[in-house]
C-alpha cells in the first residue's frame, strides 16, 4: 500500500463556502492555512444562496428587534447571548464583506433593504437574487491574493486525527487523512488545529435545494473523532422549490414573499391566513407544514405562488435569476404563479460549539452550517444563516489565534490507509435508499412509528459494506454514502429523544410543545 504525502501546517480547512473562506482569511495572518474542498471550490451551499444577509443598517431598524425576531423563529431554544453577539457584531461583519469585495445592491446611495418572512422590518442586504454567489466570489478572489492559504480542489476529507496530547492529558485532534479525487492519491494533513466548515445535510433527502455535495461530511467526520452533535433534528424545508422538484430543486427565494407574493391552492384560494396571522410570512416551518397539508388535503402535486401583486419592474430588478428559470420552464412574471413545493433546504444543528467556534474536540472547530452554536433553536430566522457563518468564523479566528500559542507541535502518524476497490452495495443505491427513506419517514410531518420505522431500516444499511469503486470519484462515493448512512442515524435518533413538536420538529405522536421535559438541546456524543 502506498505512502502517504505528508503535509504539515498550522490550520486545516475543511470546506470552501463563506464560513471556511472567511475564516481562512483572519486564520492567515497569523498561521499557515490549508483549504480542502472536495468539488470545485465554488461549489457549496453558500453559492446557491439567493436572499441574502440579515443585519441591522436601516435607521428605523434596531438590534434589538433583530434579537426578538430571531428567538421567535427558534421557538425557544436559542441561546440568546449567542443571539446578541450575532445581532451586535453583525454590521461590522456585513462591511467587512464589502471591504473584501461584496457587491450588495444598491438604491439611492444605500444598500438596498429586502424582507423576508419573520423579520419585523426590511434588514436583507442582497446583490439581486444571487447574494451567495456574489459572497463566494468576492471570497475566492480575496483567497487567491493570499500567499499562506493553499487550496486544495477536488480533494476528500477521508478521516479526521486524533492523539493523545501529554502537554494537555487528553485527545485532541491533529489533522486529517485526504483523498486527492482525480489523482487517486493519498495525503496525510498533519495540523495544529482543524476547523470544519463543510455545509450541511440537505442531500439526505429525495428534494433538496442544496447541490449534491450536501451530505453531511463534516458531522460525520467530527462526531467519529468524539465531537458532540446537537439538535440534529431541526431540519428545515423551505416551503418554495419550483415544481418539479429536479435532483437540486431550483429555490423561489423567501424574499418574493417579502416584496407581496402570496401562496394560494390551485384553484386560487390563499390559505395562508389561515394557518398563521401573518400569511405567507409567516415563519418557514409554519408555511412548509401548510403547504404539506394543503397539497394533501387536496391531492395536489403542488401549491402556487403568485407574484401577481408585485410591480413588473421589481419583479424584473430584484429578482432576475428567478425570472429567467422561470421564463425557462415558461412562466412569464409576474403574470403566471409559480408551482411549488417545500425541499429539504437548512440543517440547524450540527456539531455542538461554543461562541468561539469550539467543539468539545480540543483542537476541532466548527462554523457555518455544520455548526450548532445556538443561534438557530428550533428554526432558522431567514438569512441570517450567512450571518452566523461570517460572525462565528471571526470569533473562532480570534480564539485560534490565541489557542495556538497552547497547543503544541504535532506528532507524525502512522495513518492505516483503507481499501479503495472494497466490494459491497453500490454507492448509488444506499444513496437512494436514504433519502427516499428520510423523505417519506423523517420529513416535514413526523411520528413515532415512521421514525422507528426509519431506525430500522438505517440499522439494516449499517451491516452492509458499501463498495468503494477505485482510487478516484467512486471511493469519494462510497465513502460518502458512509457518512450519509451515519448522519441520517444521527438525525433519527435526534428526532426520537424529542417527544414534542416544536419548531420544524412537528410529530403527529406528540403534537404539542413540552417546554417542561423538552426546553433543551438535544446532544448526542459518542
Amino acid at each position: 500500500m502506498s505512502t502517504p504525502e505528508r503535509i504539515k501546517t498550522d490550520v486545516l480547512v475543511v470546506g470552501s463556502g463563506i464560513a471556511g473562506l472567511s475564516f481562512s482569511l483572519k486564520a492567515c495572518r497569523y498561521a499557515d492555512v490549508v483549504v480542502v474542498t472536495k468539488k470545485e471550490r465554488i461549489e457549496s451551499n453558500t453559492n446557491y444562496a439567493q436572499g441574502g444577509v440579515a443585519a441591522v443598517f436601516d435607521p428605523g431598524d434596531s438590534h434589538d428587534m433583530h434579537v426578538a425576531d430571531t428567538l421567535v423563529a427558534g421557538a425557544g431554544l436559542c441561546h440568546r447571548r449567542a443571539v446578541e453577539e450575532l445581532v451586535r457584531e453583525g454590521p461590522e461583519r456585513v462591511r467587512e464583506l464589502m471591504d473584501w469585495g461584496v457587491r450588495f445592491s444598491r438604491e439611492g446611495g444605500r444598500v438596498s433593504l429586502g424582507r423576508e418572512a419573520g423579520h419585523s422590518e426590511r434588514r436583507i442586504l442582497h446583490a439581486a437574487d444571487l447574494t451567495g454567489q456574489e459572497i463566494e466570489r468576492a471570497l475566492l478572489e480575496a483567497v487567491a491574493a493570499e500567499p499562506r492559504i493553499t487550496l486544495l480542489e477536488d480533494h476528500f476529507v477521508w478521516s479526521l486525527a486524533t492523539v493523545m496530547d501529554p502537554t494537555w492529558n487528553r485527545v485532541r485532534c491533529a489533522g486529517a487523512l485526504v483523498l486527492d479525487v482525480h489523482g487517486g492519491r493519498w495525503k496525510a494533513v498533519d495540523a495544529r488545529s482543524v476547523m470544519l466548515a463543510a455545509g450541511g445535510t440537505g442531500f439526505l433527502y429525495r428534494h433538496t435545494t442544496n447541490p449534491d455535495i450536501a451530505t453531511g461530511d463534516g458531522i460525520a467526520l467530527g462526531y467519529a473523532a468524539g465531537a458532540a452533535v446537537a439538535n440534529l433534528e431541526f431540519v428545515q424545508f423551505h416551503p418554495t422549490a419550483m415544481y418539479p422538484a429536479e435532483e437540486r430543486a431550483q429555490l423561489v427565494s423567501e424574499a418574493v414573499r417579502g416584496e407581496g407574493a402570496v401562496l394560494r391552492r390551485r384553484d386560487g384560494v390563499e390559505f395562508m391566513p389561515a394557518y398563521h396571522p401573518d400569511g405567507s410570512l409567516a415563519p418557514r416551518d409554519v408555511v412548509a407544514r401548510a403547504c404539506d397539508a394543503e397539497m394533501k388535503r387536496t391531492g395536489d402535486d403542488f401549491v402556487l405562488l403568485d407574484l401577481s401583486p408585485i410591480d413588473p419592474g421589481v419583479v424584473a430588478e430584484r429578482f432576475p435569476n428567478i425570472e429567467r428559470e422561470c421564463a425557462q420552464r415558461g412562466i412569464e412574471l409576474p403574470r403566471d404563479p409559480i408551482p411549488v413545493v417545500p425541499a429539504a433546504h437548512y440543517q440547524c444543528g450540527g456539531l455542538l460549539t461554543d461562541w468561539d467556534g469550539r467543539t468539545s474536540l480540543t483542537g476541532l472547530y466548527a462554523s457555518g452550517e455544520i455548526a450548532c452554536t445556538g443561534v438557530h433553536g428550533a428554526n432558522r430566522l431567514a438569512s441570517n444563516s450567512l450571518l452566523e457563518a461570517v460572525v462565528f468564523s471571526h470569533r473562532a479566528s480570534i480564539r485560534l489565534a490565541a489557542d495556538l500559542h497552547a497547543l503544541p507541535g504535532i506528532p507524525s502518524i502512522d495513518w492505516q490507509l483503507p481499501d479503495l476497490e472494497a466490494p459491497g452495495s453500490a454507492a448509488v443505491d444506499v444513496e437512494r435508499t436514504i433519502r427516499d427513506l428520510m423523505w417519506d419517514r423523517v420529513g416535514i410531518v413526523r411520528s413515532d412509528d415512521r421514525l422507528e420505522a426509519a431506525r430500522t431500516e438505517i440499522d439494516a444499511l449499517s451491516g452492509h459494506a458499501i463498495a468503494r469503486d477505485g482510487t478516484g470519484p467512486g471511493a469519494m462515493r462510497g465513502r460518502q454514502a458512509e457518512f450519509m448512512r451515519e448522519v441520517a442515524a444521527l438525525v433519527v435518533r435526534s428526532a426520537q429523544r424529542r417527544r414534542e413538536s416544536r419548531g420544524l420538529h412537528f410529530t403527529e405522536s406528540h403534537p404539542r410543545r413540552d417546554n417542561e421535559h423538552f426546553l433543551r438541546d438535544t446532544v448526542l456524543a459518542r
